[in-house]
């Protein structure tokens, strides 16, 4: 029974300690983006907007409306301007840009 509790606790503590980078990236591939292109934007992200903003980028999934899997940098910045926060777009847009480049 300890056991159990032990690794259900384990469990818990480590899905706490998902970064704000793995998060960022994770829902920017829910939003159709490829995992190359979100490691690269959220790696960029994370260090130039705050928790909040962050936060509002996790709720871009919910702007699905297409096949997701052919989801352009256009698309997703389109997206993002849906969100109404020009930083964030701002960031977006120069992030897309570089990580488009870099690939």
């Amino acid at each position: 029974m300890k056991q159990i509790a032990l690794v259900s606790l384990a469990a818990l503590a480590l899905s706490a300690c998902a970064t704000p980078e793995t998060r960022i990236r994770t829902a920017l591939m829910d939003a159709g983006l490829s995992q190359t292109m979100s490691a690269c934007m959220a790696d960029r992200m994370v260090d130039r907007l705050s928790l909040v903003q962050l936060n509002k980028l996790t709720g871009l999934k919910k702007l699905r409306g297409q096949d997701m899997r052919n989801v352009t940098v256009e698309e997703f910045l389109r997206r993002t301007r849906s969100l109404q926060d020009p930083e964030i777009l701002g960031v977006a847009t120069s992030s897309g840009l570089i990580c488009a480049v870099k690939s």
